[in-house]
């Protein structure tokens, strides 16, 4: 067994990295100085650029780091999520041609056309404490866990290397951005991901290698397999309705919710999609993404697995953790632990610097996305008419709360995710997503869904699903929670993914409810703003978009898909 090293090879090459990417910094911010800039793409992007958009969208380092963790702790149970490349056929079939044809730009601009500026806010607000609970505590956690696994002893302890490596990762994304780093991670957004996903097929190729003793892949998968089946119930894909974490059932209610809300309602994927030069190819595009959003349980979740092999044939050593009085394997440190234990030097440096710097860009991305969601949708709609330079006061103080309020979060966030980074993000999301999705679903097919509809629905599932992760976090009956009141306890103790279907059933309830006691929408608020008046609008062209190309796309997804979940329904017997 060896403990995971850096030569001064690999730390020269992340030292030689940094500087390219402060150059690109320097370079791209010593002329565009209007944030309009970002905007200026325009309608000309192709299919190919839109896919590989939307997949370096969804893969983060953070991700990855999770995802193998998960590998290495749940086996198989988190695939369905990452399988969820057929809701991009959903989002190509139904939600892109609504959106391009509408001329709706943003998701917050639907909600105020379709319904209200009411609406509008508390998707804002919505959008602000998600951002808080899993984009930077999961992409903060992230970081310091990769500073843990990289630096176990530098600090005096491994718990010193994870706060040091938390603050490290905000303090110099933040240094980052203020000299031009988000145009610095425009231009290197797809090299970096060419980077990781090479990285994450050398830790395949060398870890099933290792774990077949130098006899090749196959053994080695086959050698995988074998520890898998001894541990069946740990690595399957479908749970029993008994298991405390993943009932096959709750996987069926929840995962598709949350893809629909995160892969057709989100901003951040779905304005990919609006790139396009004309329909057919922003259809296109969608499904591209979906064909390459296939391939992350191979890549990234199956490396977690392998991890785990080698560390039970003690081939390497994986850290460990306490769980209500348990010693179990860490699996959020899997991924850090294979980079610096099976890379050769030079190739693991290159693959450290891209995740350190993939980890900056998602925490960049959210300093400015944030600043825009408060400024833009709250504060200067309460306070109208303030100059540029207070509003970007506003922003910036903004941007600093929310990574704040964020780090505060982990170490609660350590005691929710027992169960693994990746899962924490999933649970959390779960109680978000429903009514946003209802919301979308509903308000998009059904004209008769209204404002009040659409408040009480928005504002009720939030406050619902908040009372969730509240009780979840401080209330249940393992871990250090308080277990009275009893009801509460229950509550932190249910299980998220039935939860999710509970919330997402409340939130249709409040929204039909709110909008049958409540007069029907005006005219304005449905006419080319719900799928019917589209189609009534751009019917054939709808229809023509959808060509031979598109569907032959939508097909591989399919099988591609439905060939993955039937081997791994079966792979351990």
């Amino acid at each position: 067994m060896q403990s995971p090293s850096m030569s001064a090879l690999d730390w020269t090459i992340v030292f030689l990295y940094f500087v390219l990417i402060g150059f690109l910094a320097w370079w791209y911010g010593r002329k565009q100085k209007d944030s309009i800039d970002y905007f200026l793409a325009g309608r000309n992007a192709g299919f190919v650029a839109i896919g590989a958009s939307i997949f370096t969208s969804n893969i983060g380092s953070e991700h990855i780091v999770g995802l193998a963790g998960q590998g290495a702790s749940t086996g198989m149970a988190m695939a369905h999520w990452e399988l969820h490349a057929w809701i991009l056929i959903l989002l190509a079939g139904f939600f892109v041609p609504f959106y391009y044809k509408s001329g709706v730009q943003t998701i917050p601009e639907f909600l105020e056309r379709r319904f209200s500026a009411r609406a509008r806010t508390i998707l804002s607000v919505v959008s602000l404490v998600a951002y808080v609970f899993t984009k930077v505590s999961v992409t903060v956690y992230a970081g310091a866990i990769v500073f843990q696994a990289l630096l176990p002893d530098t600090f005096g302890s491994p718990e010193n290397a994870f706060w040091v490596g938390a603050f490290t990762t905000v303090v110099i994304t933040g240094i980052y951005t203020v000299f031009g780093g988000m145009r610095a991670i425009m231009a290197t957004a797809t090299p970096q991901a060419v980077i990781i996903l090479f990285g994450a097929a050398v830790i395949t190729y060398m870890g099933l290698t290792r774990l077949s003793d130098g006899a090749g892949m196959i053994a080695g998968w086959n050698e995988l397999v074998a520890q898998a089946k001894a541990n069946k119930e740990a690595f399957a894909l479908w749970r029993p309705l008994s298991d405390p974490d993943f009932p096959w059932l709750g996987v069926l209610i929840a995962s598709p919710i949350i893809g629909i809300w995160y892969w057709c309602t989100d901003q951040y994927i779905v304005q990919r999609t609006l790139s396009a030069k004309d329909l057919a190819t922003a259809r296109r595009g969608a499904l591209f993404g979906g064909l390459l959003k296939v391939w992350p349980v191979l890549i990234f979740l199956v490396p977690g697995m392998i991890g785990w092999a080698l560390h039970q044939k003690g081939a390497i050593q994986l850290p460990m953790k306490v769980v209500d009085g348990v010693a179990t394997l860490d699996g959020d440190t899997v991924f850090p632990t294979l980079v610096t234990t099976l890379l050769p030097a030079g190739i693991r440096g290159l693959i450290v610097a891209c995740l350190l710097a993939a980890l900056m860009s998602s925490l960049a991305s959210l300093f400015n996305s944030s600043a825009s969601l408060f400024t833009v949708d709250i504060y200067e709609k309460l306070r109208p008419g303030r100059s540029e330079r207070h509003l970007l006061t506003v922003g910036r103080i903004a941007t600093t709360v929310v990574v704040i309020l964020g780090i505060l979060w982990i170490p609660v966030m350590k005691v929710i995710s027992g169960g693994g980074l990746y899962q924490y993000l999933q649970s959390v999301q779960g109680y978000l997503a429903p009514p946003i999705a209802a919301v979308f679903l509903l308000g998009l097919f059904w004209s008769r869904i209204n404002a009040r509809g659409a408040v009480w629905a928005l504002g009720g599932g939030f406050i619902l699903g908040m009372i969730k992760l509240t009780c979840q976090a401080f209330f249940g009956t393992g871990n250090g929670k308080i277990a009275n009141p009893a009801f509460l306890a229950a509550i932190g103790d249910l299980n998220f993914l039935y939860a999710t279907g509970l919330l997402f059933l409340i939130s249709i309830v409040l929204l039909i409810v709110g909008s049958l006691t409540s007069p029907p929408p005006p005219r304005e608020n449905v006419e080319g703003l719900t799928y019917a008046s589209i189609r009534a609008i751009a019917g054939e062209e709808i229809k023509q978009s959808w060509d031979t190309g598109n569907k032959i796309l939508a097909t591989t997804i399919l099988v591609l898909v439905i060939g993955i979940y039937l081997y791994f329904s079966f792979w351990l017997g």
